[in-house]
């Protein structure tokens, strides 16, 4: 059922794909392109339920990540009335002729099975075991073919949302050389402190996470013997990934600035400047404070590091850095196009501006965009809106909830 959905799909995307490189109104376009968008996403995920090892279809899937992908900035671009260019018609015929080709493939590999010379219904009947080595052999063979026709496909060249260097993020804020198991320990023994520490042990390599890192468990001297604590090592420089352990907090004694300013401290002597509080989380006796890095001025939000701060010492039970490790360095930031009073002019007359200032706000496709953030209030409920500081469109919207136990945003 995958693969022949798959097929229906695959054939429906170089349709789009083909109506794209004709359309010549920007609403026939936006339409072309968000169907192209669908399509794209559907056969994505039908490629995804077949039951072959994921490096046989590697590259196919990209393709079909990345139509999905070009295809929805291409219709924003047509929303806003924005005419295609040459480039990204080009973009779009170099995408169609790679669909035509696993187009036909697909058709091909269809036809037999209809005919029999490949029945995946027989294997299915022999078992689990018997059908995956089965398909495994089928992929091979007949599947070979799809990744032959994309063995030069590296990508669209484009400076668009979509570029390639965004599908393997570089991991900037993650600097240095490679460290081994026993430098990593000595770097969280020295973290929580050697003397604190009574026990040590590794609890394995994660090499197939965001982050390679040495994880290791940690017995404190002063807490519960069945109470470990867990920090995360980074194999690439020797950075704090990850640290988290729990304890009783009896009294919550201090307020959200005293710990704010122990959290932003500590941040700074462990390396991380320049980091300012967002949105924060009271539970049981804890507070955990996101925390962003400023450059300029400007609230910079993928550089983002967690704190977990105990509310009756201001002790540091928890520390998440991933945000920061993927994304920090020192940005060369555009030039704002759009003052601040063009980007005022387009919010909703009814909201009642608290505060403004420029952010760089992240996108779902790992992307940054420059925008004027605005946070205020349409009668009891508190906004941020996020106005694009080269164009003036409208990124985001997001609605503040403030909570007994903190702030946050949906």
């Amino acid at each position: 059922m995958a693969f022949f959905e798959l097929v229906d799909y695959v054939q429906n995307v170089e349709t789009y794909l083909a109506k794209a490189l004709i359309s010549t109104t920007p609403e026939h376009g936006a339409e072309t392109l968000t169907n192209l968008w669908r399509e794209s996403n559907l056969a994505q995920s039908y490629l995804a339920r077949l039951p072959i090892a994921s490096q046989e279809l590697e590259n196919t899937s990209r393709f079909l990540n990345q139509v999905s992908d070009y295809s929805y900035s291409l219709s924003r671009k047509n929303i806003y009335h924005e005419p295609l260019t040459q480039s990204d018609l080009d973009n779009l015929k170099s995408l169609h002729d790679y669909s035509v080709e696993l187009n036909n493939t697909l058709v091909q590999l269809s036809a037999d099975m209809n005919e029999g010379r490949i029945s995946w219904g027989e294997l299915t009947k022999k078992g689990n075991i018997a059908f995956a080595q089965q398909v495994s052999n089928i992929s091979k063979d007949s599947f070979s073919g799809i990744e032959e026709n994309f063995h030069e496909y590296a990508g669209l060249i484009y400076d668009g949302a979509f570029s390639e260097h965004m599908t393997n993020p570089e991991r900037k804020g993650l600097t240095g050389n490679n460290i081994e198991e026993n430098q990593a320990m000595q770097i969280a023994k020295d973290f929580f402190g050697e003397d604190r520490i009574s026990e040590i042990t590794l609890n394995g390599f994660s090499e197939n996470g965001n982050i390679p890192s040495y994880d290791f468990y940690v017995k404190l001297k002063d807490m519960d013997k069945n109470n470990n604590a867990n920090i995360s090592i980074s194999q690439k420089g020797g950075h704090i990934v990850f640290s988290n352990f729990n304890r009783n907090v009896e009294v919550e004694s201090l307020s959200f600035e005293q710990v704010n300013e122990i959290g932003k401290n500590f941040l700074s002597q462990k390396g991380f400047p320049n980091m300012q509080e967002t949105y924060y989380l009271k539970q049981e006796g804890t507070i955990t404070i996101n925390y962003a890095y400023h450059q300029n001025e400007v609230t910079i939000y993928p550089d983002l590091i967690k704190l977990k701060i105990a509310l009756d010492n201001g002790e540091i039970l928890g520390i998440e850095t991933t945000g920061y490790l993927n994304s920090h360095e020192e940005r060369n930031l555009p030039k704002v196009k759009i003052s601040k009073e063009q980007a005022k002019a387009t919010l909703n007359k009814n909201l009642q501006i608290e505060s403004e200032g420029l952010a760089v706000i992240p996108t779902e496709y790992q992307t940054e965009i420059l925008c004027w953030e605005f946070k205020g209030k349409v009668e009891d409920t508190e906004f941020l809106v996020y106005i694009n500081a080269d164009n003036g469109r409208e990124e985001d919207i997001l609605v503040i909830q403030d909570t007994p136990n903190g702030t946050l945003t949906m």
